[in-house]
This record gives structure tokens, sequence and C-alpha cells, in this order.
């Protein structure tokens, strides 16, 4: 697999992430900075004790004739790991874009948050900070957007669509929501991805809380060929590991620490190593893909050329 010994793209600016990614780092006034360098303005939204991250794009990029795009990215990590893929250059990925949307003038229809509390999700969904995000939408009354979550989008060249909703018990409009949703980012990775995109399971980001509050979100990660093909052969071999990844967990019958601990490395040796890496100080510079900020500039760009009648 490549690494930054490969140079990134000119647009990216490694210096800045670099800082980004160091442990003394607030990355919230970091991404209002970054962002306003670049001439974007930012609003600052706390729920729920979490603080997120919203770009003000003027009202002539809205065209109420068409849906709008939620496109989410957590900037939040855990302590101790540098989170580079997990989840900071899909951050930078989405400040650069916010700012090249930003400044063509254009309608393009899109809403972009960065969130607080992802990391949060394994003690419950309503605990994650988008929770309390996609609630206020739902309250207020926003629930046709096509809402994209973006998470661990550094390493390697296939773009996965999380199977998330897929099997969810929920049916009527929102089934037929999802599904539309489902089935039209399906299509923009076909066009922007060609060969190089798969579905698969993927343990849940920001997308549980949009799905909780029955708002239709799906969520996109990369991961090295190698490690797809790896994963792929797992899941066809061990019917339970699918189900071990979308519940994020062991099974909670075992009590026995060290059998907790067996039943725990039995799944994680037959994940991706990318997914191994999280939350870990190995989550670093060096473990990623310079073209994975490429590529995911350009679902993003596809994202925001897309029109969709609401």
């Amino acid at each position: 697999m490549s690494s930054p010994n490969e140079k990134f793209s000119q647009s990216f600016d490694s210096i800045a992430f670099q800082k980004y990614i160091e442990p003394d780092c607030d990355r919230l006034t970091f991404l209002q900075n970054y962002l306003l360098e670049k001439g974007v303005k930012t609003s600052v939204i706390p729920l729920g004790g979490k603080k997120h991250l919203y770009v003000n794009f003027p009202s002539n990029a809205y065209n109420p004739t068409f849906k709008i795009k939620t496109i989410i990215s957590h900037y939040d990590r855990v302590q101790g790991s540098p989170g580079a893929n997990d989840n900071s250059l899909a951050n930078f990925a989405l400040a650069d874009f916010s700012s090249e949307i930003f400044n063509s003038k254009k309608t393009h229809n899109v809403r972009v948050f960065f969130t607080d509390g992802e990391e949060l999700g394994s003690e419950g969904v309503s605990s994650q900070g988008a929770f309390a995000l996609a609630d206020m939408f739902r309250k207020i009354g926003i629930s046709s957007d096509d809402v994209y979550v973006f998470d661990s989008c550094g390493r390697g060249e296939v773009a996965i669509l999380a199977r998330a909703g897929l099997d969810s018990k929920i049916s009527g409009q929102f089934k037929k929501r999802f599904l539309d949703l489902y089935e039209r980012t399906q299509n923009l990775l076909k066009k922007t991805m060609t060969n190089s995109w798969m579905t698969l399971p993927v343990p849940y980001s920001d997308n549980a809380g949009f799905l909780a509050c029955g708002i239709p979100a799906v969520a996109i990660t990369f991961l090295p060929k190698e490690e797809v093909a790896f994963y792929y052969k797992n899941l066809m071999a061990d019917k339970n590991l699918e189900k071990a990844v979308m519940n994020c967990k062991i099974d909670s019958s075992i009590k026995n620490p060290t059998d907790i601990s067996i039943q725990r490395f039995k799944f994680q040796e037959k994940m991706p190593l990318t997914w191994r890496l999280f939350h870990t100080e190995y989550d670093n510079f060096l473990s990623l893909t310079p073209a994975s900020y490429d590529l995911l500039k350009k679902i993003l760009l596809e994202i925001a050329s897309a029109i969709t009648i609401s």
C-alpha cells in the first residue's frame, strides 16, 4: 500500500494537517481558523454538551426546488491517538471542499457539519453527538435532506458504502427514502470510483444518530484493495462477523474477562488492518494513503453537483 512517502496533491496542506493531529491541538478552533483563512465563515452549534461546527454558505447557494445535501465528518478523536485517518483526513478534505464551493459562488444545496462526540457512540447511540444534531433536525422539520457521513477516508483507494440501514425494521416512508438515497449513492460511486467501490458491513459512525431519529443517512469510508479482499473473504467464511461488526461489540453473554479478550481478538483479526489501527498511536500520518484525499474530494464534488428534486 502507498504511504505519505508518495506526495499528496498540491491542494493538501500537509504542514497544517500535521499540526491538526498533534496531541494538544484544539481541533474545533483549528478548523474555524483554517476555514476562515480561506474566506469561509462558520458557526459553533452547541448541543447536548457537544460543539458542532457549521459552515455558513450564503443563501444564494440554495435552491428550494432541489434536495439539500448534508455532509458530515466528525472532528473529535480518541485521546492518545493522532486520529490521522479517524477522522482528520476527511476533515481536511471536507474543509478544502467547503472552501472550493464557497468561493465558486454557485448554487450547490450543500450543508456541511463537522461533528463532535462521534467517538462516544460505543456508549450508545443517544450519547453520540450526531444524535442530538439529528434530533434537532427532526424537531425543526428537516427530514428530507440527503445525509452523507464520511468517516476514516484516509487509507486506501476503495470507497466502501456502509450497509447500515438496509436491514432496518422500520418500513413505510423512511424505508422508501433510505433505499432511494442508498441507490443514488451507489450510482454516484459508480460514476466517480468506476470499479473501486463496494457495499460492506461497516461499524456505525454518525449515520447511527440520524437513522435512530428516522432520517435516512449513508456512511462512506475507504479501505486498501488488499484489505477489502481479506475482509470480504472472512465475511463469507464467518456468518457471525457481520453481526459483530454492525454491533461494534462482542457477545454480551460472555462474562469471563479472559474469554472476552479471546472473543474480541477472534473478530478483530478478521477485520481490515485499517480498523485495527483506530484509536491507537498507529493511526498516524505515515499510515495514510495520499491518493485517498483526491478520491474523497472527487466524491464530494460529485455530491455538490448532483441535482435531485425535493
